[in-house]
C-alpha cells in the first residue's frame, strides 16, 4: 500500500472514531487534520469534500459491519445458531468494536432519518440489506420446516427493536445488564418463532 493509500486510510479511521462520537455532520476537516498531524490541505487532497469524507467513512463502516458481522454469522449452522451469531455480533458491534466507540448505524440514522441525499441513500441501502440478511435467516426458524409469509421481515423488525433497546440501554443509560436483557429478549423472540 503506497503512502497516499496508507493516509487516506488513516483519514478514515479516526474520521469514523470520530464519528460514532460527534455523528458525521459534526466531522470537519480543520480538527480532523490537525488530529493526524496533517495540514488541511494535505487533507483535502484525500477528500475534496467534507460529503466524500462522509460518503468513506460511512462506506468504511459497512465494510466493517460485514466483515465483523454478517460474514462470520453467517459461517454458523442454519436456523437458530446463525441468529444468535449474528445478533451476538451485532451486540458486540454496539458495544464498540476495536477502533470504534459504537454504532455508526445508529448514530447516523437520527442524523439523516429524513434529510435527502447520498449519505441517505447509502445508509438505507445498507441498511436495508442488513435486514434483508436477517428476514432470510430467520426463515429458518420454524421447527415445522415452512415459515408464514411475511415471517422472516416481522421476525428481523423484532431483533432490530431489541438492538436499538439494546444500544440506548447500553450507551445511553450505562445499564450493566443491558447485554442480558437483550439476550433474553432475543431467546423470548427466537422461542416464539421456533414454535412457528
Amino acid at each position: 500500500m503506497g503512502k497516499g493509500a496508507t493516509t487516506r486510510e488513516a483519514i478514515v479511521s479516526q474520521a469514523l472514531d470520530s464519528a460514532v462520537q460527534i455523528g458525521l455532520s459534526g466531522l470537519s476537516l480543520g480538527p480532523l487534520a490537525e488530529g493526524l498531524g496533517l495540514s488541511k490541505s494535505g487533507l483535502f487532497a484525500h477528500f475534496k469534500s467534507k460529503q466524500a469524507l462522509q460518503l468513506a467513512v460511512l462506506q468504511e463502516a459497512i465494510d466493517r459491519f460485514r466483515i465483523r458481522v454478517v460474514e462470520p454469522g453467517l459461517q454458523a449452522p442454519r436456523g437458530r445458531p446463525r441468529m444468535e451469531a449474528l445478533m451476538a455480533r451485532w451486540f458486540g458491534w454496539i458495544e464498540g468494536e476495536p477502533g470504534m466507540g459504537g454504532c455508526l448505524f445508529a448514530v447516523a440514522a437520527q442524523e439523516y432519518d429524513d434529510r435527502p441525499g447520498a449519505l441517505h441513500d447509502l445508509l438505507v441501502e445498507s441498511q436495508t440489506a442488513w435486514h434483508e440478511t436477517l428476514a432470510r435467516v430467520a426463515t429458518d426458524l420454524p421447527r415445522g420446516g415452512s415459515a408464514p409469509a411475511d415471517f422472516g421481515r416481522q421476525v428481523a423488525f423484532e431483533v432490530s427493536g431489541v438492538s436499538l433497546a439494546f444500544q440506548q440501554q447500553a450507551k445511553l443509560f450505562r445499564a450493566p445488564n443491558a447485554r442480558a436483557r437483550a439476550e433474553e429478549a432475543l431467546a423470548r423472540i427466537l422461542d416464539d418463532a421456533e414454535a412457528g
